[in-house]
């Protein structure tokens, strides 16, 4: 059975050439996985209806991106430009990701080539993340009788600070942070589990950790997961603190995607955050995530 991964042209936004997020990695991940034969083909994402986006982002913030009305201050926090080409990517990437929630729950995982922008809260975004995406796919599911109890592994270098806002007066979601304590954002959101790690973490102390809670969070019965694979724990990225190899970056996604699959939890795996000095590393490195997931199935 082949991987199901859902990847749109438009995941590519006009925002400058000497932008420093690596836009063009979106793109460039997509034909790696076609060259590498990790993918066949993709299953193309509507943009996110807003009806949809509504569970997750107020109303007033969802009209304000789609007509570039949005307030200056916010639009410099989101940092990207308030362009037709942003606020179209912004729709289909998190449109990508509800459309790869549910391929998960038909194949037992699934993957989409963009995704994991968790600074976005109700009223706003941030930190490259205009629309929560997962957030928004989570909504969607638990709207939908899809699925009862939700977990959020979000293993970005970055506090996933958005979800853990959408989501604390939430039951039914439980989120998850493993991220550098000394990073971005400054002023850290409560998570549910929330673990925060010193900076120049390597490999093996990185890997006991994560395998320590997931034990715990197997205790725990959830029936459906969204694992937020960022690579900027890279030792390599410009935006991480923490010292991880490629290998360790490997080994990391293949015990995460093998705990939940092994359990017959659907998963729905998404990028997250990279800023690799090196972008054929980077595009190398997202990968990962996707040849992981292939190789369960």
């Amino acid at each position: 059975m082949d991987l199901p991964v859902v990847n749109h042209k438009d995941y590519f936004a006009k925002i400058g050439d000497d932008h420093k997020f690596p836009i063009n990695k979106f793109g460039e991940l997509a034909n790696y996985l076609i060259k590498e034969k990790i993918v066949k083909r993709f299953h193309t994402p509507y943009p996110c209806s807003e009806e949809t986006l509504k569970k997750a982002h107020s109303e007033k913030y969802i009209k304000n991106i789609k007509n570039k009305t949005l307030d200056e201050k916010i639009i410099k926090k989101i940092g990207f430009p308030l362009v037709d080409s942003v606020v179209q990517r912004s729709l289909v990437a998190t449109g990508g990701t509800v459309l790869a929630s549910k391929l998960a729950i038909k194949s037992g995982v699934a993957c989409n080539t963009a995704g994991g922008s968790h600074h976005a809260n109700f009223d706003g975004g941030a930190g490259y993340c205009v629309f929560n995406d997962v957030a928004v796919a989570a909504h969607y599911l638990l709207d939908r009788g899809l699925a009862g109890r939700i977990l959020i592994v979000d293993l970005d270098v970055h506090q996933g600070n958005g979800s853990a806002d959408i989501f604390k007066d939430n039951r039914n979601v439980f989120t998850f942070s493993m991220h550098s304590k000394s990073n971005y954002p400054a002023k850290k959101s409560t998570s549910n589990l929330d673990i925060g790690l010193d900076d120049n973490l390597e490999d093996a102390q990185y890997i006991k950790i994560l395998k320590f809670y997931l034990n715990q969070l197997n205790e725990e019965n959830f029936d459906f997961v969204f694992y937020i694979a960022g690579v900027d724990i890279h030792f390599n990225d410009r935006l991480g603190k923490l010292k991880i190899s490629d290998d360790g970056i490997r080994e990391r996604d293949e015990i995460v995607t093998e705990n939940f699959f092994s359990k017959g939890i659907p998963l729905c795996g998404v990028l997250g955050g990279g800023y690799n000095k090196d972008f054929d590393k980077l595009v190398e490195l997202h990968s990962i995530l996707h040849q992981s997931c292939a190789k369960l199935l």
